[in-house]
């Protein structure tokens, strides 16, 4: 392959993965557009309702959560956590009205490091993050540890067999089967349902992971 196109396409593979600089907000913005129907079926698998207490982890360009913002109303509370600090400053311009109202809360941190407690969250949701992690049970394990009894983790992912067709997933990318996830999850103790969905040019997959109710 052209030694240019090379480097082109890990570059837009480190910004899928991590945001950053000019470019980064501008990635942040289409990344909106092209997940729209992947964020909201992972919002709507959280289950959130007024005064939930939710997080997105890797909000990229923050659609998910305006999403979760409208769902829990002014008694909940939305965590929003990225490792990328463009996006972070991002979304502290974008969401200042929230945030100053204590609605929105805002953390560095990432899949496997959670800036919360244990059984701090009625559910946890994170579009697009998987691929980037080298230790998939570690992450799974992370998620589950900071919802409550009856919480849900919900991860939402692009299909694997249709996205090792894009030339940039060569670079950085971990495209896991499906299953792999999904018994990733259940490893932790949920119970794991399936939401497949539709989407175009990639079909997407919604795991939602149910902690059992003590």
């Amino acid at each position: 392959m052209n030694p240019l196109r090379q480097r082109l396409l890990a570059a837009t593979a480190a910004q899928l993965g991590r945001p950053h600089g000019p470019l980064g907000l501008l990635v942040a913005r289409k990344l909106n557009q092209s997940n729209e129907r992947a964020i909201a079926a992972a919002v709507d698998a959280t289950g959130a309702g007024p005064g939930s207490v939710v997080a997105d982890v890797g909000f990229g360009g923050g659609a998910g959560l305006r999403m979760l913002l409208d769902r829990v109303g002014d008694a909940g509370t939305v965590h929003g956590v990225e490792i990328a600090d463009t996006m972070l400053r991002r979304a502290r311009r974008r969401f200042a009205r929230d945030i100053a109202a204590g609605r929105l809360v805002v953390h560095r941190g990432s899949l496997t490091s959670l800036p919360f407690g244990d059984a701090e969250l009625d559910a946890v949701a994170t579009v697009n993050t998987v691929y980037f992690v080298a230790d998939l049970e570690a992450a799974c394990a992370e998620l589950a540890r900071v919802v409550r009894p009856g919480g849900r983790v919900v991860i939402g992912i692009g299909d694997p067999d249709v996205m090792r067709h894009a030339p940039f997933t060569d670079h950085g990318f971990t495209l896991r089967p499906v299953d792999e996830i999904r018994a990733a999850l259940a490893g932790t103790g949920l119970t794991v349902e399936h939401r497949p969905l539709d989407d175009t040019p990639i079909p997407r997959h919604t795991l939602v992971g149910h902690s059992p109710v003590k």
